[in-house]
């Protein structure tokens, strides 16, 4: 799935963030992409940045993790 920069997903963990996870998600938290400076931009090799709604860092997830809703 391609994401955008800034908007909102609900993270439901794909096989490859189940095996490696990268993050402490649990499955279905709202999480928003961002870009982050000094980074590749989302999407770049199916994976993101994501951001909680108190704006912390969660880590990098694949792409096939966000569900728009």
């Amino acid at each position: 799935m391609k994401v955008r920069a800034n908007n909102w997903y609900t993270y439901r963990p794909a096989l490859y963030d189940v095996i490696d996870p990268c993050t402490t998600l649990a499955s279905g938290e709202r999480v928003q992409v961002r870009k982050v400076r000094g980074c590749p931009p989302p999407n770049t090799m199916q994976h993101a940045h994501v951001f909680d709604s108190a704006g912390k860092f969660r880590g990098l997830v694949s792409t096939h993790s966000l569900v728009r809703e």
